[in-house]
């Protein structure tokens, strides 16, 4: 079993792809082993230590580690927990235990539709690209997807297509953005989004791009450029001497500015944790 693993653009997180269906369908995060207690996969990688949330999707894995942690102690740990659960054969969460959202949108008609053409149009076209994408939830009008290597280039053409097919699709959300980061909520958090409305994005949209803000820990802030910004080769010019600059300068609390953007094939070249 060859498990894969892959940055999420903040530090304590980790995402683990073991390469087969987690869930039919939705996420259900879990902080504790005691919380875990109906779901054994959870519960075996919150028992490892150093774990504060483990989230499960439905291809995918999310670890959030604990201030202080080293991955590099950690990671082993969790490999081996993974994939002793899935060789042991147990369910992933037992039968009166399972989340009543994945188990309603398991047989709904929309999400079986979607699913059908993300493995039948979509990924065959990503793949070409050198990504993947991995379904996670569908919701008001929302589908959540987990876009890996160049995927995220093509969100534009994806939530085209599904909202051609499926009516019912408004928009296609990236699932990083679904993931809870506190950081985000803080003043300086604040602070980093409006810079980035007010001053950054209204000059780069011209050029077909857009910045976010991916999370803010301790003084650090994680970007991300998307559209025309993503694979742009002077990339590291705009960070450094255009976005860097303006978010030291209104949040002076910041020292570093990262980009966690997959501007090229392999995960987050620019950021490495």
């Amino acid at each position: 079993m060859f498990i894969k693993t892959q940055e999420t653009g903040s530090p304590h997180e980790l995402t683990f792809l073991p390469g087969r269906e987690i869930l039919t369908s939705g996420r259900v995060s879990f902080a504790t082993a005691g919380e875990a207690a109906r779901a054994p996969l959870a519960r075996r990688l919150l028992e490892q230590g150093d774990v504060e949330l483990v989230t499960l999707g439905t291809e995918s894995i999310l670890v959030r580690k604990a201030q202080g942690a080293d991955w590099a102690d950690l990671k082993p740990a969790l490999l081996v927990a993974i994939m002793n659960h899935f060789t042991a054969g147990e369910p992933v969460i037992l039968d009166d235990a399972a989340p009543a959202p994945a188990q309603a949108a398991s047989d709904d008609p929309i999400v079986v539709k979607i699913r059908e053409l993300i493995e039948t149009r979509i990924k065959p076209v990503v793949a070409k690209d050198g990504g993947a994408v991995v379904f996670h939830d569908f919701k008001d009008g929302d589908v959540v997807l987990e876009f890996q290597g160049s995927a995220y280039r093509l969100v534009g053409g994806i939530e085209n297509l599904l909202r051609h097919y499926v009516p019912e699709v408004v928009n296609v959300v990236d699932y990083l953005d679904t993931v809870s980061k506190p950081g985000l909520d803080t003043p300086e958090g604040q602070a980093i989004r409006q810079v980035l409305q007010d001053e950054v994005n209204p000059s780069v949209a011209s050029h077909g791009g857009h910045i976010s803000l991916i999370d803010v820990i301790g003084d650090t802030a994680y970007i991300r450029l998307e559209g025309g910004c993503q694979g742009c080769g002077m990339a590291n010019v705009t960070l450094k001497q255009g976005v860097e600059v303006q978010i030291k300068k209104a949040v002076p609390t910041i020292a570093r500015v990262l980009d966690t953007t997959d501007h090229a094939s392999g995960s987050n070249p620019y950021y490495r944790g």
